[in-house]
């Protein structure tokens, strides 16, 4: 992936833009699609400092209802479970009936704060796993890893870093444990303000990455929309120095940054997202949620049965556009066959529903 700036206290650590020749080719076969993958995870309130005690998982109970609601749609669903949910019985129990269904699948999301080894302080720069020694790094990711393969019968091969959090270190790591994918990176945004990872220049195409290239990145992403869409990341940065600039280009419809949420993310705003990344040629677009949202007063997105709501209409008329664009769902599964086929080394797939093993 080129150079890579290594994370100073306070500073991040800024993420290289894909090499040259990097960006996946996808087979035409494939087509355009889109993939839907849920942080799932422990609740936790969103505006308190970390804490290792918010473990509780009472919220994956409400999923099968919400999973049904997708399964209607043909949408499978990728699960990236956490070291609280994968170490609670209970909650392993109704996702492992959930991907029965052949298509969803489950893969890997650090916490770090809540996963052992327990080493480090808890905090807002630790809370970014990447920030974390290489050991205490590597420790944390593979009794997860080990966990989650217990749970469910598989080992996943499929990450995301709890904050979108990765260091110079993770996707090493990530290889050498077996994962096929990362998708931690959420292209053009920037958390090194908070010690976190710039992404500032990450797009929303997918690409391999890793030692060798033996990693498939799916960025999660993002669209920028309006008359000065044009000018993407340098320009959204230059409207945060101007007071209320990034709100009042976004009002004036000249400039507004999509992630393809349901989570903050206006219906209208997204649906013109999704039409530009389809116009502008981007092959799998890379949905996402937080678990916890699908029942009111976990999340700052759905407090309540209004706005749980609105976080499903928000779907279907999301699935309505993609349908009439003809752009299909993709399982974990079918993504890591086409993935494979574009750089000429297809792999068997079969075993990459379920856990999403391969």
């Amino acid at each position: 992936m080129g150079e890579a700036t290594p994370p100073g206290r306070g500073q991040g650590y800024r993420v290289p833009a894909p090499a040259p020749g990097a960006l996946l080719d996808w087979p035409d076969a494939f087509g355009t699609r889109f993939a839907v993958f849920v942080d799932t995870e422990e609740e936790f309130d969103w505006s308190a400092p970390f804490s290792r005690d918010a473990c509780g998982t009472r919220a994956i109970a409400a999923m099968p209802a919400a999973h049904a609601r997708f399964a209607d749609h043909g949408v499978p669903l990728t699960y990236l479970v956490d070291y609280p949910v994968a170490s609670t019985p209970g909650s392993v129990e109704i996702l492992r009936r959930l991907i029965e269904d052949g298509r969803s699948a489950v893969g890997t999301q650090l916490h770090p704060w809540v996963n052992p080894p327990f080493e480090e302080e808890v905090g807002d720069i630790n809370s970014f796993s990447g920030n974390l020694s290489p050991a205490l790094e590597a420790a944390k990711l593979a009794l997860l890893t080990d966990t989650i393969a217990e749970a469910f019968g598989m080992r996943p091969i499929v990450y995301r870093a709890g904050r979108y959090g990765i260091g110079p270190n993770t996707l090493g790591l990530l290889a050498e444990l077996g994962y096929r994918i990362d998708s931690s990176m959420r292209a053009a945004y920037d958390y090194s303000g908070g010690g976190g990872p710039d992404f500032s220049r990450i797009g929303s195409h997918a690409f391999r990455t890793g030692p060798e290239r033996r990693l498939f990145e799916l960025p999660l992403t993002t669209v920028f929309t309006g008359m000065a869409r044009a000018g993407g990341v340098d320009l959204y940065r230059r409207l945060s120095k101007v007071p209320h600039g990034r709100g009042v280009a976004s009002r004036l419809r000249l400039l507004s940054r999509v992630a393809l949420t349901p989570e903050d993310m206006p219906l209208g705003e997204a649906l013109e997202a999704v039409r530009v990344a389809v116009g502008e040629g981007v092959r799998l677009l890379n949905f996402s949620f937080h678990s916890p949202s699908i029942e009111p007063g976990h999340t700052p997105y759905v407090r309540d049965a209004a706005d749980l709501a609105v976080f499903h209409r928000w779907w279907g008329r999301m699935f309505a556009l993609l349908a009439h664009l003809g752009v299909a769902p993709a399982s974990l599964a079918e993504i890591v066959a086409a993935a494979d086929a574009a750089c000429g080394a297809a792999q068997p797939s079969a075993s990459a529903t379920g856990a999403g093993g391969l």
